[in-house]
């Protein structure tokens, strides 16, 4: 702390007023924002020399490339520590907030996206070309050791930490093959290596990169896969597929690739890119007992289990250990069994939500043609749970004939669900804003279901941000 004190005062001729320490996200580093009047700074205590380094020298030509990055005020002789430029609070996953809350991606938020995607080739070949790889840290290159690190982290941290048994011999010879793959070809490119929307900050209206200190010489896929498969960003398939074509149209600067064998290659580092995020969540959650790390391990798990349903991939061992690992009851929601119907309310401006359940199984009800509450002055700050909007609904709508057909769809549905062994429905309620029309009708057929079938109903207003859930008899 001191030392960074005296390098912001040999900058500005004083010491900061304020030092605040911030969240290092999980990394040993750790990070203060220091700060007078009009000056900002944010200081950088390192662990690591040779990793301070690799991060200064390639901070440096990014902006030698002309990529937006913290500029680096001043370091320490020791390189121990360091100032950089202040870009505030707000990360490109923080400010998509919404977005991931709600399940739909407005155009505004897709925009932002496909603008950091199509700058990634920009980053991959024009720091490639400038950058001394002999200091990145702790390896200059994407190669075997490097891969069998992270397969190896998935092994130890998350697969042993379940308790279940695995041959392993059996699975390192498809670890083998994983990485025969990986390395088919490589672009000697810069590999950002954890590219990912917490590491790029939304500063002046445009992305800011950090967090690249564990960059090296590597393919073009292993940060297409790391972006889009972000598994707490939550990006739907079609958010995705206008991320992978935004990256393919500046990728075209550099080289031309056909689409689908780009896809094809990209799904393997996908599921690459899962093993070693699993193997963190092994680590931080099921290791050192952190909630937010343990929480998106089935999410995880059912995105790996369908990607390695869809590569032409021998990895048969490896998908049978995700399976089994996925029917064990701490990876189960409340290790509940039976079926869950989530119920939801939006407003068609944001789009109808996404199904991350998988199934896509389920109803999409529109609200619209129903008399609007929210067209006069005295319901527009009021909703579809209260008494006023309830009262004209019911008495100056046909909104009690709508549900009444609404119901009988989603009757057959749940009790053929329910016979089948079927775990998940989604019905969602829309109309103009998601607050009057759309709420009172989710709130009505979720209780409807509660009392005929007594299943576990989870029920989300997207527009309100408000969610609850109603249990199982």
């Amino acid at each position: 702390m001191e030392i960074l004190k005296e390098l912001y005062k040999a900058q500005n001729g004083a010491h900061p007023k304020s030092i605040t320490k911030l969240s290092g996200d999980g990394s040993n580093r750790c990070y203060y924002r220091l700060s007078s009047e009009n000056t900002s700074y944010i200081g950088v205590a390192g662990v690591s020399k040779d990793e301070n380094t690799a991060f200064i020298s390639i901070a440096n030509t990014f902006k030698e490339c002309g990529i937006d990055a913290p500029r680096v005020i001043k370091v320490s002789q020791d390189s121990m520590h360091y100032l950089l430029e202040d870009l505030g609070d707000d990360s490109l996953f923080s400010i998509l907030k919404e977005s991931r809350e709600c399940g739909v991606f407005n155009e505004e938020d897709s925009k932002k996206l496909c603008s950091v995607m199509s700058l990634l080739a920009d980053i991959q070949f024009k720091v490639g070309e400038k950058l001394d790889f002999n200091v990145c840290y702790p390896i200059a290159e994407f190669d075997k050791v490097s891969v069998f690190w992270d397969l190896n982290y998935f092994k130890y941290c998350f697969v042993k930490n379940t308790g279940i048994e695995i041959d392993e011999p059996r699975l390192e010879k498809e670890f083998e093959t994983l990485c025969c793959l990986l390395l088919k070809e490589n672009d000697n490119t810069f590999l950002y290596r954890d590219f990912q929307s917490r590491n790029i900050m939304w500063h002046n209206d445009k992305p800011y990169f950090i967090d690249f200190q564990g960059g090296r010489r590597g393919p073009i896929y292993y940060d297409v896969a790391s972006f889009v498969g972000q598994t707490r960003a939550k990006y739907s398939e079609d958010v995705c597929e206008k991320m992978i074509d935004a990256y393919l149209k500046s990728l075209s600067k550099y080289k031309s690739i056909d689409k689908d064998k780009f896809v094809e290659r990209l799904n393997v580092f996908r599921i690459f890119r899962l093993l070693q995020t699993l193997g963190a969540y092994g680590h931080r959650g099921l290791f050192e007992h952190k909630k937010a790390f343990i929480d998106p391990i089935p999410l995880t798990l059912s995105q790996l289990c369908n990607l390695l349903e869809k590569c032409d991939i021998e990895l048969r061992y490896l998908k049978s250990i995700i399976e089994e690992i996925r029917e064990l009851p701490r990876f189960k929601s409340n290790d509940y069994e039976g079926l869950t119907v989530d119920v939801m309310s939006f407003s068609f401006h944001r789009g109808i939500p996404d199904d991350y359940s998988g199934n896509g199984g389920g109803f999409v009800f529109d609200c619209r043609a129903i008399h609007n509450p929210g067209r006069y002055a005295e319901y527009k700050k009021l909703n579809g749970t209260d008494a006023p909007v309830i009262e004209f609904l019911e008495q100056e709508s046909n909104i009690t004939e709508f549900l009444d057909s609404a119901y009988y769809m989603v009757d057959n549905m749940v009790d053929t669900y329910l016979k089948r062994g079927f775990t998940h429905i989604q019905i969602c309620c829309g109309c103009t804003g998601g607050q009057h029309r759309s709420v009172y009708s989710a709130e009505h057929i979720a209780k409807h279901i509660a009392e005929k079938f007594g299943v576990r109903i989870n029920v989300k207003h997207i527009m309100l941000n408000r969610s609850y859930t109603i249990k199982e008899r």
